[in-house]
Protein backbone atom coordinates (compact mmCIF):
# COMPACT_ATOMS: atom_id res chain seq x y z
CA UNK A 1 0.00 0.00 0.00
CA UNK A 2 2.82 2.32 0.20
CA UNK A 3 3.56 2.09 -3.37
CA UNK A 4 0.05 2.89 -3.73
CA UNK A 5 0.36 5.68 -1.85
CA UNK A 6 3.32 6.93 -3.05
CA UNK A 7 1.82 6.77 -6.19
CA UNK A 8 -0.77 9.04 -5.67
CA UNK A 9 0.80 11.76 -4.15
CA UNK A 10 2.89 11.53 -7.21
CA UNK A 11 0.08 12.34 -9.64
CA UNK A 12 -0.91 15.00 -6.88
CA UNK A 13 2.43 16.62 -7.06
CA UNK A 14 2.38 16.56 -10.96
CA UNK A 15 -0.32 18.63 -10.84
CA UNK A 16 1.90 21.26 -9.24
CA UNK A 17 4.75 20.49 -11.79
CA UNK A 18 1.95 21.08 -14.34
CA UNK A 19 0.67 24.41 -12.95
CA UNK A 20 4.01 25.44 -12.99
CA UNK A 21 5.06 24.95 -16.44
CA UNK A 22 1.20 25.91 -17.90
CA UNK A 23 2.70 30.08 -18.77
CA UNK A 24 6.53 28.21 -19.95
CA UNK A 25 4.53 25.95 -22.43
CA UNK A 26 2.20 28.49 -23.14
CA UNK A 27 4.42 31.58 -23.92
CA UNK A 28 7.11 29.12 -25.75
CA UNK A 29 3.89 27.89 -27.57
CA UNK A 30 2.64 31.65 -28.96
CA UNK A 31 5.63 33.28 -29.07
CA UNK A 32 8.80 30.72 -29.41
CA UNK A 33 10.59 32.02 -26.72
CA UNK A 34 11.67 30.34 -23.54
CA UNK A 35 11.32 32.35 -20.88
CA UNK A 36 14.45 31.54 -18.24
CA UNK A 37 12.95 34.25 -15.75
CA UNK A 38 9.53 31.86 -15.49
CA UNK A 39 10.69 30.77 -12.06
CA UNK A 40 11.56 34.24 -10.62
CA UNK A 41 8.26 35.38 -11.62
CA UNK A 42 6.62 32.66 -9.27
CA UNK A 43 8.71 33.49 -6.50
CA UNK A 44 7.90 36.94 -6.60
CA UNK A 45 4.37 36.67 -6.96
CA UNK A 46 4.93 34.59 -3.75
CA UNK A 47 6.88 37.60 -2.14
CA UNK A 48 4.14 39.94 -3.06
CA UNK A 49 1.15 38.00 -1.41
CA UNK A 50 3.26 37.32 1.78
CA UNK A 51 4.02 40.98 1.79
CA UNK A 52 0.06 41.64 0.98
CA UNK A 53 -1.07 38.48 4.17
CA UNK A 54 1.84 39.99 6.24
CA UNK A 55 0.68 43.81 6.28
CA UNK A 56 -3.12 43.21 6.05
CA UNK A 57 -3.61 39.50 8.12
CA UNK A 58 -5.57 38.37 4.95
CA UNK A 59 -6.03 34.65 3.55
CA UNK A 60 -3.45 34.27 0.53
CA UNK A 61 -6.38 33.68 -1.69
CA UNK A 62 -7.50 36.87 -1.20
CA UNK A 63 -4.15 38.42 -1.32
CA UNK A 64 -4.09 36.79 -4.93
CA UNK A 65 -7.09 38.75 -6.53
CA UNK A 66 -4.89 42.06 -5.99
CA UNK A 67 -1.21 40.05 -7.04
CA UNK A 68 -2.91 38.58 -10.48
CA UNK A 69 -3.80 41.65 -11.82
CA UNK A 70 0.17 43.25 -11.04
CA UNK A 71 1.56 39.63 -12.86
CA UNK A 72 -0.66 40.14 -15.83
CA UNK A 73 0.31 43.74 -16.16
CA UNK A 74 4.31 42.59 -15.66
CA UNK A 75 3.80 40.08 -18.80
CA UNK A 76 1.64 42.34 -21.40
CA UNK A 77 5.24 45.28 -19.94
CA UNK A 78 7.78 42.54 -20.32
CA UNK A 79 6.30 41.74 -24.14
CA UNK A 80 5.90 45.31 -25.21
CA UNK A 81 9.17 46.80 -23.88
CA UNK A 82 11.39 43.67 -23.81
CA UNK A 83 10.90 40.84 -25.72
CA UNK A 84 9.27 42.55 -28.98
CA UNK A 85 12.61 44.43 -29.29
CA UNK A 86 14.92 41.54 -28.46
CA UNK A 87 13.25 39.45 -30.59
CA UNK A 88 14.30 41.85 -33.73
CA UNK A 89 18.00 41.07 -32.75
CA UNK A 90 17.65 37.12 -33.06
CA UNK A 91 16.45 34.55 -31.63
CA UNK A 92 19.08 33.96 -28.94
CA UNK A 93 18.54 37.21 -28.06
CA UNK A 94 15.37 36.91 -25.88
CA UNK A 95 16.58 34.41 -23.89
CA UNK A 96 19.66 36.59 -22.42
CA UNK A 97 17.44 39.27 -21.68
CA UNK A 98 14.80 37.15 -19.57
CA UNK A 99 18.24 35.68 -18.20
CA UNK A 100 19.21 38.78 -17.07
CA UNK A 101 15.70 39.52 -16.03
CA UNK A 102 16.01 36.77 -13.52
CA UNK A 103 19.34 37.93 -12.15
CA UNK A 104 17.61 41.66 -11.65
CA UNK A 105 14.58 40.01 -9.90
CA UNK A 106 16.57 37.82 -7.69
CA UNK A 107 18.57 40.22 -6.56
CA UNK A 108 16.19 42.91 -5.94
CA UNK A 109 13.88 40.47 -4.19
CA UNK A 110 17.31 39.74 -2.10
CA UNK A 111 17.49 43.55 -1.25
CA UNK A 112 14.01 43.85 0.33
CA UNK A 113 13.31 40.72 1.83
CA UNK A 114 16.89 39.51 2.52
CA UNK A 115 17.81 35.61 2.66
CA UNK A 116 15.74 34.62 5.12
CA UNK A 117 13.14 31.70 4.21
CA UNK A 118 9.14 32.30 4.47
CA UNK A 119 6.02 30.57 3.69
CA UNK A 120 2.19 30.90 3.39
CA UNK A 121 1.68 27.98 5.36
CA UNK A 122 0.99 29.45 8.50
CA UNK A 123 -1.75 32.32 6.80
CA UNK A 124 -3.48 28.69 5.99
CA UNK A 125 -3.63 27.07 9.13
CA UNK A 126 -4.10 23.86 8.89
CA UNK A 127 -5.32 23.25 5.32
CA UNK A 128 -1.47 23.51 4.85
CA UNK A 129 -1.49 20.34 6.17
CA UNK A 130 -4.51 18.34 6.58
CA UNK A 131 -5.66 15.23 4.49
CA UNK A 132 -8.16 13.00 3.50
CA UNK A 133 -7.40 9.38 4.31
CA UNK A 134 -8.85 7.12 1.28
CA UNK A 135 -8.32 3.89 3.07
CA UNK A 136 -6.41 2.82 6.34
CA UNK A 137 -3.30 3.11 4.57
CA UNK A 138 -3.88 5.67 1.75
CA UNK A 139 -3.75 9.67 2.31
CA UNK A 140 -3.80 12.24 0.28
CA UNK A 141 -2.79 16.02 1.18
CA UNK A 142 -6.30 18.25 0.79
CA UNK A 143 -3.79 21.33 -0.73
CA UNK A 144 -2.22 18.93 -2.76
CA UNK A 145 -5.69 17.96 -4.37
CA UNK A 146 -6.63 21.39 -4.51
CA UNK A 147 -3.35 22.17 -6.70
CA UNK A 148 -4.44 19.30 -8.93
CA UNK A 149 -7.59 20.60 -9.51
CA UNK A 150 -6.39 23.95 -10.14
CA UNK A 151 -4.03 23.15 -12.54
CA UNK A 152 -6.88 20.66 -14.71
CA UNK A 153 -8.94 23.80 -14.47
CA UNK A 154 -6.66 26.88 -15.88
CA UNK A 155 -4.90 23.74 -18.13
CA UNK A 156 -8.29 23.00 -19.69
CA UNK A 157 -9.78 26.23 -19.36
CA UNK A 158 -6.87 27.51 -21.37
CA UNK A 159 -6.92 24.92 -23.86
CA UNK A 160 -10.84 26.03 -24.16
CA UNK A 161 -9.97 29.50 -24.66
CA UNK A 162 -7.63 28.45 -27.02
CA UNK A 163 -10.50 26.60 -28.99
CA UNK A 164 -14.01 28.44 -28.60
CA UNK A 165 -13.03 32.19 -28.13
CA UNK A 166 -12.63 34.49 -30.73
CA UNK A 167 -9.43 36.06 -29.03
CA UNK A 168 -8.38 32.32 -28.48
CA UNK A 169 -8.41 31.52 -32.31
CA UNK A 170 -6.35 34.69 -33.43
CA UNK A 171 -3.78 33.73 -30.56
CA UNK A 172 -3.16 30.28 -32.34
CA UNK A 173 -3.13 31.67 -35.50
CA UNK A 174 -0.49 34.20 -34.62
CA UNK A 175 1.39 31.63 -33.15
CA UNK A 176 1.12 29.71 -36.54
CA UNK A 177 2.26 32.22 -38.59
CA UNK A 178 2.56 36.14 -37.54
CA UNK A 179 2.75 37.67 -40.67
CA UNK A 180 0.04 35.89 -42.27
CA UNK A 181 -2.77 36.68 -39.24
CA UNK A 182 -1.39 40.35 -39.67
CA UNK A 183 -2.64 40.14 -43.58
CA UNK A 184 -6.24 38.98 -41.86
CA UNK A 185 -6.47 42.11 -39.64
CA UNK A 186 -4.66 40.44 -36.23
CA UNK A 187 -2.86 42.79 -34.07
CA UNK A 188 -0.33 40.20 -33.70
CA UNK A 189 1.65 43.07 -31.10
CA UNK A 190 -1.08 42.99 -28.84
CA UNK A 191 -2.06 38.97 -29.31
CA UNK A 192 1.73 38.79 -27.83
CA UNK A 193 1.49 40.89 -24.85
CA UNK A 194 -1.74 39.39 -23.90
CA UNK A 195 -0.35 35.80 -23.84
CA UNK A 196 2.88 36.99 -22.24
CA UNK A 197 0.31 38.69 -19.69
CA UNK A 198 -1.37 34.95 -19.33
CA UNK A 199 1.84 33.24 -18.98
CA UNK A 200 3.10 35.34 -16.13
CA UNK A 201 -0.48 35.48 -14.48
CA UNK A 202 -0.09 31.37 -14.27
CA UNK A 203 3.33 31.74 -13.04
CA UNK A 204 1.87 33.88 -10.69
CA UNK A 205 -0.59 31.38 -9.41
CA UNK A 206 1.60 28.79 -9.10
CA UNK A 207 4.17 31.22 -7.20
CA UNK A 208 1.37 31.21 -4.47
CA UNK A 209 0.54 27.65 -4.19
CA UNK A 210 4.45 27.47 -3.90
CA UNK A 211 4.44 29.25 -1.09
CA UNK A 212 1.91 27.17 0.13
CA UNK A 213 3.40 24.24 0.32
CA UNK A 214 7.15 24.99 0.78
CA UNK A 215 9.45 27.25 2.18
CA UNK A 216 10.92 29.83 -0.68
CA UNK A 217 13.53 32.66 -0.57
CA UNK A 218 14.42 35.02 -3.09
CA UNK A 219 16.86 32.53 -5.21
CA UNK A 220 14.13 30.18 -5.27
CA UNK A 221 13.18 30.76 -8.82
CA UNK A 222 15.83 28.61 -10.88
CA UNK A 223 14.99 25.19 -9.30
CA UNK A 224 11.02 25.82 -9.77
CA UNK A 225 12.22 27.06 -13.60
CA UNK A 226 13.87 23.40 -13.61
CA UNK A 227 10.98 21.72 -12.61
CA UNK A 228 8.84 23.21 -14.69
CA UNK A 229 11.26 22.84 -18.29
CA UNK A 230 11.60 19.25 -17.61
CA UNK A 231 7.71 19.04 -17.19
CA UNK A 232 7.35 20.63 -20.57
CA UNK A 233 9.89 18.70 -22.45
CA UNK A 234 8.45 15.55 -21.60
CA UNK A 235 4.98 16.45 -22.23
CA UNK A 236 6.13 18.39 -25.76
CA UNK A 237 7.11 21.88 -25.68
CA UNK A 238 3.80 24.08 -26.61
CA UNK A 239 1.36 21.23 -25.62
CA UNK A 240 -0.80 22.31 -22.69
CA UNK A 241 -2.34 18.51 -22.25
CA UNK A 242 0.96 17.32 -22.60
CA UNK A 243 2.49 19.92 -19.89
CA UNK A 244 -0.25 17.89 -17.57
CA UNK A 245 0.95 14.61 -18.29
CA UNK A 246 4.94 15.64 -18.40
CA UNK A 247 3.97 16.97 -14.86
CA UNK A 248 2.45 13.90 -13.62
CA UNK A 249 5.35 11.80 -14.75
CA UNK A 250 7.82 13.94 -13.53
CA UNK A 251 6.11 13.72 -10.26
CA UNK A 252 5.54 10.14 -10.22
CA UNK A 253 8.88 9.40 -10.61
CA UNK A 254 10.55 11.76 -8.07
CA UNK A 255 8.18 9.71 -5.47
CA UNK A 256 8.64 6.27 -6.43
CA UNK A 257 12.57 7.80 -6.42
CA UNK A 258 12.51 8.57 -3.25
CA UNK A 259 10.87 5.46 -2.34
CA UNK A 260 13.48 3.64 -3.85
CA UNK A 261 16.40 5.98 -1.79
CA UNK A 262 15.74 8.80 0.14
CA UNK A 263 18.77 10.47 -2.74
CA UNK A 264 16.63 9.44 -5.32
CA UNK A 265 13.65 12.37 -5.31
CA UNK A 266 15.71 14.66 -7.95
CA UNK A 267 18.09 11.99 -9.81
CA UNK A 268 14.66 9.95 -10.50
CA UNK A 269 12.91 12.96 -12.44
CA UNK A 270 16.15 14.42 -13.81
CA UNK A 271 16.82 11.02 -15.57
CA UNK A 272 13.46 10.65 -16.65
CA UNK A 273 13.73 14.14 -18.39
CA UNK A 274 16.84 13.11 -19.94
CA UNK A 275 15.68 9.98 -20.97
CA UNK A 276 12.71 11.42 -22.78
CA UNK A 277 14.94 14.37 -24.07
CA UNK A 278 16.97 11.68 -25.47
CA UNK A 279 14.26 10.03 -27.14
CA UNK A 280 12.81 12.96 -28.92
CA UNK A 281 16.28 14.29 -30.45
CA UNK A 282 16.75 10.56 -31.51
CA UNK A 283 13.27 10.51 -33.24
CA UNK A 284 14.02 13.84 -34.97
CA UNK A 285 17.33 12.81 -35.55
CA UNK A 286 15.82 10.32 -37.70
CA UNK A 287 13.44 11.69 -39.07
CA UNK A 288 15.37 14.80 -40.35
CA UNK A 289 18.11 11.85 -41.76
CA UNK A 290 14.77 10.12 -43.60
CA UNK A 291 14.11 13.74 -45.12
CA UNK A 292 17.65 14.22 -46.17
CA UNK A 293 17.55 10.42 -47.83
CA UNK A 294 13.79 11.22 -49.70
CA UNK A 295 15.74 14.28 -50.61
CA UNK A 296 18.72 12.63 -52.51
CA UNK A 297 16.46 9.81 -54.20
CA UNK A 298 14.46 12.02 -56.28
CA UNK A 299 17.55 13.62 -57.05
CA UNK A 300 18.02 12.61 -60.89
Amino acid sequence: MTWVNQLLNGVLLGGYYALLACGLSFMFGVMRIINLAHGDFAVLAACLIFLIADLTDISPFIALIAVLPIMAAIGWGLQRWMLERSLRAGALVPLLTTFGLAIVIENGLFEYFGADTRSLAPYIGDFAFDSWAITSNIYVGSLAVLIFAVAVVLLGGLKLFLTHTSLGREIRATAEDPDTAELVGINARAVYAIAAAIAVASAGLAGMFFAMRAVFTPYSGPEQLIFAFEAVVIGGIGSLSGTLIGGIVLGVAQTLGAQINPQGFFIAGHLVFLAVLAGRLTIAALQARGGVQRLFARRP
